[in-house]
């Protein structure tokens, strides 16, 4: 019969080629430009929070109440060791030259002897009998600021 007739036109079956990766679809380019966004964005975020902590702590140096030289001190001390405990957790337990030694090891500046006694003895000193005046407080405050400055 006719059947017989045809068999040699038939071809075997043909596979259809295999799916490029090039060009992708449209879903990647979004999901790509997602990504992108979202990494940039937590950079950003990063540098937001890393400018916070310094304007916090720089408004904290600002609102000091200079007058009260042994307060401030203590307020100073203070304020060091909470960044310690965020940048530094090593060095928190530090105390009297140990604890100076780590400040001017991490900054460029040093303070006078007198500013220096001042950041030891603070927190141990009755406000009422410090011989300190608001000299040596405003240039532990400028040491702060800078060492802040360089460590946050």
């Amino acid at each position: 019969m006719t059947m017989n007739n045809n068999l040699p036109e038939l071809r075997d079956i043909h596979l259809p080629d295999g799916v490029s990766i090039f060009p992708p679809a449209y879903g990647w380019y979004v999901i790509i430009g997602i990504v992108l966004i979202l990494c940039f964005s937590w950079k950003l975020y990063g540098l937001w929070r890393l400018k916070s902590r310094k304007l916090y702590a720089n408004r904290f140096l600002a609102r000091l109440d200079t007058q009260n030289v042994t307060m401030s001190a203590i307020q100073v001390s203070e304020l060091l060791r909470r960044i310690c405990v965020y940048r530094y957790p090593q060095a928190v337990a530090l105390s009297g030259s140990d604890w100076l030694n780590f400040l001017y090891a991490h900054c460029h500046q040093s303070l006078s002897p007198e500013s220096a006694q001042l950041l030891q003895n603070a927190p141990y000193m009755n406000p009422q009998t410090s011989t300190y005046t608001t000299q040596n407080l405003q240039e532990l405050i400028n040491f702060t600021r800078r060492w802040i400055g360089e460590n946050l």
